[in-house]
This record gives C-alpha cells, sequence and structure tokens, in this order.
C-alpha cells in the first residue's frame, strides 16, 4: 500500500514494485486484490523514491502474535500504524520487538509477508503494556523463506474459527531493542526491508 509522498492519504493505494517504479493496482485495499486472486488492472506509474508506504492492512481483523508455532497470543488490531508514523511514549521506557507477519489471503492462505514491530512500554501493566503500537509494512513479499513454520501456525490460527483477508499472523520475535531514545528510528527486518518511526 502506498501514496503519493505530498499525499496525506491515510489507506493509500495497493501497488506492484517494479524496480524503481510502483505500479498502481485497481483494488480498494490489500485484503481485496487478495480476493480477487491476486490480479487486478494496472494503473499510474510512481517512481519509487516519490511514494511513502502506507501499513499493508490498516484494519485487520485480528491480529495473533506467536512465540512459536504452538502457541499465540491475541494484539490489538486498533494499534497499526504505517511507516514513518509517530510513536507516542506512553510512559517511562519505550521497547520494540520485531517480527515477521504473514497476511492472510484468499480461502485462509497466507497471501505474503511484511514487517511488524511491537512497540511495549514495560512500565505499564501487563498486557497494556503492549496495546498502544504496532508498526506494520512497508512492503508485502509473497515469497518470503525465512525458516518458520507458518503452515503449523496458520492451521493453529485456523483451528475451530475462519481466517478472513487481513488476519496477521506475528511470527516469533527476531531482535528486541530496548529503551528506544526520542526521534527517527529505523529497524531492519531480514526479507521484508526496513521500518521507520518517529518517537515522540
Amino acid at each position: 500500500m502506498f501514496t503519493p509522498a505530498d499525499q496525506e492519504l491515510e489507506r493509500g493505494w495497493p501497488g506492484r514494485i517494479d524496480d524503481d517504479v510502483v505500479v498502481q493496482l485497481a483494488a480498494q485495499t490489500l485484503q481485496s486484490f487478495f480476493t480477487g486472486g491476486s490480479a487486478a488492472r494496472e494503473h499510474a506509474k510512481f517512481p519509487l523514491d516519490s511514494v511513502a508506504m502506507r501499513a499493508p492492512v490498516l484494519e485487520p481483523p485480528a491480529v495473533r502474535l506467536f512465540d512459536d508455532a504452538d502457541r499465540f497470543s491475541f494484539a490489538n488490531p486498533a494499534a497499526i500504524r504505517s511507516p514513518g508514523a509517530f510513536i507516542a511514549r506512553p510512559a517511562g521506557r519505550l521497547d520494540v520487538v520485531t517480527r515477521v507477519a504473514a497476511v492472510i489471503g484468499l480461502d485462509g492462505a497466507i497471501g505474503g509477508w511484511t514487517g511488524l514491530a511491537e512497540w511495549r512500554a514495560p512500565e505499564l501493566e501487563q498486557l497494556k503494556d503492549r496495546d498502544f503500537a504496532l508498526l506494520l509494512g512497508p512492503v508485502v513479499d509473497t515469497e518470503l523463506e525465512d525458516g518458520f513454520d507458518w503452515e503449523s501456525a496458520r492451521a493453529l490460527a485456523e483451528l475451530h474459527t475462519r481466517l478472513r483477508p487481513g488476519d496477521l499472523l506475528g511470527g516469533p520475535p527476531l531482535a528486541r531493542h530496548d529503551d528506544i531514545a526520542g526521534g527517527p528510528v529505523e529497524l531492519e527486518i531480514a526479507g521484508v526491508g526496513t521500518l521507520t518511526a518517529i518517537v515522540a
């Protein structure tokens, strides 16, 4: 999901990155792109350096964060933030945990993978200490290989329920950064790029 850098659009448009160009696709959201069979007409083209990346899924139906393929906890879907967002410090220290997240597409299958940064305020009471900001993006990779058993995690998430397009499955923590200072932050997530934020 992207917008021209000079336009303040919250949701953005689906697009495909071809080298240094972003091709706008005729779909309202990434979920609708997946449910349409991952095919859509092409619209305008934009230089990659002239666009701003947005959260691939701004309002996911559900967010599950896995410790391993056999255990997960739920997170707050309303906490999703786009790359480059301001992250307000709720109280005292601010930490962040990075993960890869699977985005559910058509028929409960995984449609692709993106980066996820789970912000934590350890001086707040659990589970409010991690209820306020989930940074998502910058892109969705449809061919990621990272060694995690995504199919087992997906099957557990789907057990006795159904997965909907846009559901997020956060993989195990990759790295933890403690006591983040104010100002710009860059978080590299192997395979899916670098997430940026500004800590206020």
